[in-house]
């Protein structure tokens, strides 16, 4: 038995892979947004220092990390990354091909794509429609908000019809289906809608690996400068 935990880990350090790479997970969400103003959240643990992806296929579709095969159409998202007290990491509009795929009717690359490394613990990531980001500022907390919460057809407002929803920059109709993808990591959950995540939210995360399916989330793209 020692033998074959020693080979194991000898495998492990030729192959540049730590005990962390070998048992964390990918987890796989879908769902649907109501109005153009929802935000979904996502709240993820690692166990030790881990290169995290997180990936939406709202918009061009394509085949998820469980085999979900989701079709294009959704919605522009965007996302959003925080600590466990809060605190914003980093954001993503867009990828970029081949991280995220081309919309077949639009031909935009608008699905986000954000690889990072993150030490051991526990985060949350935010993902909404286009145009409505993550409200910075002071703190640059989560409790800040988003900037166009309050306005359920702002994408119609801006790119289309007023009234209308799920409208795109470029003035084209989508679906309010999103389907997103946290990569490497060992736990990831959605926590219930409309809840502003605190520090004592992620001491409930466990260390597992059980995959559940969440509804509800949304991202932006960045306008061009």
């Amino acid at each position: 038995m020692k033998r074959v935990v020693t080979n194991l880990c000898l495998g492990l350090v030729v192959l540049g892979l730590t005990a962390s790479d070998l048992f964390a997970g990918s987890f796989s969400f879908q769902g649907t947004f109501s109005q153009d103003d929802d935000v979904q959240l996502f709240n993820f643990s690692v166990g030790a220092l881990s290169t995290v992806t997180l990936r939406t296929y709202s918009y061009a579709g394509g085949t998820q990390a469980d085999g979900t095969v989701v079709s294009a159409g959704g919605f522009d998202p965007i996302l959003a990354l925080f600590d466990s007290a809060g605190n914003l990491i980093d954001d993503n509009d867009d990828g970029s091909f081949p991280d995220v795929g081309i919309d077949p009717t639009t031909l935009n690359d608008y699905d986000t794509y954000l690889e990072t490394s993150l030490a051991a613990g526990n985060y949350t990531v935010a993902v909404s429609q286009y145009d409505n980001f993550f409200n910075g500022g002071i703190g640059d907390h989560i409790s800040n908000g988003f900037v166009l919460e309050g306005n359920p057809t702002f994408t119609g407002d801006f790119f289309g019809t007023p009234g209308d929803m799920f409208i795109d920059a470029g003035g084209n109709q989508r679906t309010n289906a999103w389907a997103f993808d946290v990569l490497n990591v060992d736990d990831a959950v959605t926590p219930p809608v409309g809840a502003v995540p605190e520090p004592s939210t992620f001491a409930l995360l466990g260390i597992g690996g059980l995959a559940l399916v969440g509804y509800g989330v949304r991202r932006r793209r960045q306008q061009a400068a």
